[in-house]
């Protein structure tokens, strides 16, 4: 994985002060480790009228399986080609591996520090970045050359956009999802230069080699400072960079446009943020269009409604991920027993840092009990609670797996009071930024229309002797209903019908590296 970076200068401005702003010394070869292989940076040529800096990222293949990011696209090899996450695409194609390096090597760089030479940063300075292999998969109107002007033309750049094709000797192969890319400037600060690299590298590879979690968006934000709120295709940058992660990529998109408010108002964001969020009693009152909570938190509180009016005290979140039910939970002395379940053993650390279990009096922590399983089991640990919570989980689950839950839950478990919820799929057409005929979440196998899930949770409530009401959650539309529909199981009779689980009845022990069945963010 291979990038350079030319400047031109003279002798009362020579280019050799790129290696100032780098701060790696024109004259010497260094090497740098990173968590996925070693990065080298070099100078092939270095003069007063030109020097260029190299960088070379030597991606170590067996290190990314290691690490549990197996073929480098976030989800571990392909089932269809198990070589896949050992023969790929990763160590020669510019991806967010490249970005990360970015960060790592030149960071003093991107942060405009340069004790030596002050004033240095602040100088915009003729650029040409080279990359010869980027993946620029489609998006849109489409990937390839296109995407990559998309993308580098607003922020000023001249852009030389080839697609690489898939084999010389062979023509009429076409071209593959790879472009070798030029790019240059009049004048530009390193700083800013380096900064949209760091962004828009992992956007045209649609991709990263690690797990987006929420500080993504505060990077993202820092990295776009000055740029990113007037680009005009800062919704799909956003998207992409933050791995179609839609709730990350609605707060991202919400504090990009107080950014961009501020600049065209000449305020600071904290003004226009205050100015929403400090409102007082009777402004907030007068106001027409109160500021509404997001759509987890209506959720969460929708649950917690439910389950309330069930007289439930003691709850098993089933598929809890990093626990914000189960905070929601613990402020309520009601819930005096509180089981999180979820198969994904780093979202149960997660939920254990989130909810400070270890700072926690020791009353209260009593009143919590982490536990990592597979839903599609029956778990003995399930049986004898009030009620049941499956937030957000059945839409991962493949369908032909979904009898087994029902029957490990409802069957062998089988609480007091059930609570469901799950997308409306016919909401999704009011999501501008979700594609059509999309799902929400990369990970979901499923999302059911409102009729579609009426019938499953009348289907289950026949089957278990649970009687079943539906509510919606969220804003309701007149034509779509409202985005997430909540199905609560209350119990009356034993089974109507013989339920048979389709998986063994005991619960092995969970693979630690599933992708989790709660994994969506709630």
């Amino acid at each position: 994985m291979f990038m350079s970076i030319s400047t031109t200068g003279s002798a009362e401005d020579p280019a050799t002060d790129l290696g100032f702003l780098l701060h790696k010394h024109p004259d010497k070869v260094q090497r740098f480790t990173t968590s996925h292989g070693e990065a080298h940076v070099f100078y092939p040529e270095a003069g007063d009228g030109v020097c260029t800096a190299a960088l070379l990222l030597d991606v170590d293949p067996i290190a990314l399986v290691r690490k549990g990011r197996g073929d480098g696209r976030g989800r571990g090899g392909s089932p269809d080609f198990a070589l896949a996450q050992y023969v790929n695409d990763r160590p020669y194609a510019a991806s967010s591996l490249l970005a990360v390096a970015l960060r790592t090597v030149f960071r003093s760089a991107m942060k405009g520090d340069c004790p030596a030479r002050p004033e240095l940063p602040g100088r915009a300075r003729p650029l040409r970045i080279e990359l010869p292999a980027v993946p620029a998969n489609g998006a849109g109107g489409g990937g390839g050359p296109a995407l990559v002007v998309r993308l580098f033309e607003p922020l000023g750049w001249r852009v030389e956009a080839t697609a690489v094709p898939l084999d010389e000797s062979f023509p009429e192969w076409g071209e593959s999802r790879y472009v070798r890319i030029a790019l240059s400037s009049g004048t530009v600060r390193l700083a800013d230069a380096l900064q949209q690299l760091y962004v828009l590298l992992p956007v045209l590879d649609g991709a990263k080699h690690y797990w987006v979690a929420p500080d993504e968006v505060d990077k993202l934000l820092a990295a776009g400072q000055g740029w990113l709120a007037a680009h005009p295709e800062r919704a799909l940058i956003t998207r992409r960079y933050l791995a179609r992660r839609w709730s990350l990529t609605r707060a991202a998109m919400e504090r990009l446009e107080l950014a961009r408010l501020a600049e065209a108002d000449d305020r600071e964001v904290e003004e226009i943020d205050n100015a929403v969020d400090d409102r007082s009693e009777e402004e907030a009152r007068d106001d027409p269009e109160p500021r509404q909570p997001s759509l987890a938190e209506q959720r969460r509180t929708a649950i917690l409604a439910a389950l309330r009016e069930t007289g439930a005290a003691r709850v098993a979140d089933l598929g809890c991920g990093q626990g914000e039910l189960i905070g929601e939970l613990l402020k309520d002395a009601r819930f005096t027993g509180i089981l999180g379940v979820d198969v994904s053993a780093r979202a149960l650390r997660s939920a254990g840092r989130r909810l400070g279990l270890e700072r926690m009096p020791e009353r209260q922590a009593a009143r919590v009990t982490l536990a990592q399983g597979a839903l599609t089991y029956t778990d003995a640990r399930l049986k004898g609670f009030d009620a049941a919570v499956l937030c957000e989980v059945i839409e991962h689950l493949d369908l032909p797996r979904l009898p087994a839950l029902e029957y490990a839950v409802f069957g062998a478990a089988r609480p007091r009071a059930v609570v469901v919820t799950t997308p409306n799929a016919e909401y999704n057409v009011r999501w501008e930024s979700l594609p059509a005929g999309a799902v929400r979440h990369a990970d979901h196998r499923f999302e059911w229309s409102r009729a579609e899930f009426r019938a499953w949770a009348g289907k289950v409530a026949a089957a278990y002797g649970y009687t079943v009401e539906l509510r919606p959650v969220g804003p309701e539309d007149e034509e779509v209903g409202a985005p997430t529909q909540l199905a609560l199981f209350t119990a009356t009779t034993a089974p109507t019908a013989t339920a048979t689980p389709t998986t063994p009845t005991t619960t092995p022990a969970p693979d630690p590296t599933a992708t989790p069945e709660g994994g969506e963010p709630r």
